[in-house]
This record gives C-alpha cells, sequence and structure tokens, in this order.
C-alpha cells in the first residue's frame, strides 16, 4: 500500500526502548510511514541497554526501525541521536556518526521562527538515576510489570472493542510522589534551559508527554513509544505540535495479529 507521508521539519522522539518486550516498534514504523521530516532528532532512551544485558531480545520489527531510520539518512534526512540513561553507552562517542546518524550528547535546535530550544534526554536532572542506580533499576523492573498489565488489560478491553488506554500512566498520576517528581522534574529542566538563555527545552526520559509553558519558557516532553506513542512535530513555521499515534494501535494491533494468524496457519500446512 502507498502512503502520502505528511511532511514536517523536524521531528523530536525519544523513549522507544528497542530491545524492551514492552516497545512499540510496530506502531513506530508506521508513525514513520506517515511523518516525514527534514530533520529527525532522537531524544534518548532509543536502545534499552538496560534490559538487554538482563535478557536478550531483539524481535525483527527492531531491525525494521533501525532500518528505516538508516535508509531516511541516506535519503538526506539529518539524524542526531542524543542518547539517555538506558542506552548510555552511546555518551562515549559524541560526534561520531553512525551510518549517517550524529551522535551528540545535547543540542541547542533553532526553529523555523527563529526560537531555541535546548533538546537533552532529562535523565541528568533525576536524582534517582544519578545518586541511586540500584533504585533505579529496581523501579525500571517495576514499570515492567506495570506494562504486563497495561497489556493484558488492553487484550480484555480490544476484545470487548473498547480503546486503548494505559494503566500505568494512569498509576503514574495517582501517586502524590510520582505527580511532585513530574513537577521538580519540570521545573529543574526549564532553569537549566534558563540558565542556557534558549526560548524553550525538549527532553524525554519520564514518558509523560507535555507541551506547557513555564514563566517564559516552552517546555516540551516528548512522550515515549511503550505506552503513549508520542512524538513533537515542528512545522515550517516553527510551531510545535504532539502527535499521538496510540490513536492508530488498534488498527497496527490486528494486523500484527493477523500476521501471526496466518503465519501459524502457514506452519500447520507445511507441518501437516
Amino acid at each position: 500500500m502507498a502512503y502520502t507521508a505528511k511532511q514536517y521539519r523536524t521531528l523530536f522522539i525519544s523513549d522507544i526502548h528497542l530491545g524492551s518486550r514492552a516497545a512499540k516498534a510496530d506502531y513506530l514504523i508506521d508513525f514513520l510511514r506517515h511523518h516525514e521530516a527534514e530533520q529527525i532528532i532522537l531524544v534518548g532512551d532509543i536502545v534499552d541497554g538496560w534490559r538487554l544485558k538482563r535478557s536478550w531480545n531483539w524481535p525483527q520489527d527492531c531491525n525494521d526501525v533501525v532500518q528505516k531510520l538508516l535508509r531516511q539518512a541516506r535519503k538526506g534526512t539529518r539524524i542526531v541521536y542524543i542518547p539517555g540513561n538506558h542506552d548510555e553507552f552511546l555518551r562515549d562517542f559524541p560526534g561520531t556518526h553512525f551510518g549517517g546518524i550524529e551522535v551528540a550528547l545535547d543540542t541547542v535546535h533553532e526553529a523555523a521562527d527563529g526560537k531555541r530550544y535546548l533538546v537533552l534526554h532529562g535523565d541528568e536532572f533525576d536524582v534517582v538515576v544519578r545518586h541511586a542506580r540500584l533504585l533505579a533499576h529496581l523501579g525500571d523492573w517495576a514499570y515492567d510489570l506495570a506494562i504486563l498489565v497495561n497489556r493484558g488489560l488492553n487484550g480484555l478491553r480490544r476484545r470487548m472493542g473498547m480503546p486503548y488506554w494505559s494503566f500505568s500512566a494512569w498509576a503514574k498520576l495517582q501517586v502524590k510522589q510520582a505527580v511532585n517528581f513530574i513537577g521538580e522534574f519540570q521545573r529543574v529542566v526549564v532553569e537549566e534551559a534558563r540558565r542556557r538563555d534558549v526560548e524553550g527545552v525538549i527532553c524525554g526520559h519520564i514518558h509523560h508527554a507535555t507541551i506547557e509553558d513555564f514563566d517564559g519558557i516552552r517546555y516540551i516532553n516528548t512522550g515515549d513509544w511503550v505506552e503513549s506513542c508520542t512524538a513533537v512535530a515542528e512545522d515550517f513555521d516553527g510551531n510545535m505540535q504532539l502527535l499521538r499515534w496510540d490513536v492508530h494501535s488498534d488498527r497496527v494491533g490486528e494486523k500484527r495479529g493477523a500476521s501471526r494468524i496466518a503465519g501459524r496457519r502457514t506452519q500447520k500446512r507445511l507441518a501437516a
């Protein structure tokens, strides 16, 4: 099927977590078929090195995401990869190019309207990640458990004809400490943008997609591709908007399920 992709000046994508069983790599591939840009900035945690160390999991759709990005780089799209805490091994290679993809610790993006945005992953401002690594890994394990619950609930909701709903995102916002953490994270990231004398900041890390203004500084969080399937797009006038692809997840999930059923039927015919 031919796709007519919507064109943007820049796409900002973070927290794909390739290698995690919760990663929605197939949804991201579908998103990239429908959205193209002159520049793509990957805002950290693209590859989940933490989970790959615990248990290797690299299905074909992870390769498909990598190949899709490499093809776009070959076609002239500028792609900048800013590592996060889960893919921190790439922080040893700033300025290096891999297949046309440039690695940078952070960058300042100048939008079409002249506004300047500091772009970084954001774990630098997470005191747990920076100073309590064991606690961070335990929290990561608990998050995996919440995602498993989320997957089971949404399987049931799909059979009942109900739309996708993120249990883990809902639970996060019910816990006062989590809400306070999000607010404090936003505050310190905005202060860093102010210190760097820019008009805004674009980050990821906390899996909470939003575009907000704080005392003259625009705070933009790209969200993730584990739960919310979100990205931020800059149009050719410099306007920033949040794109949510989870509304299409049932369609993609149905295609994936049909593909698996067809594969099992083929295997049965071959075995007969």
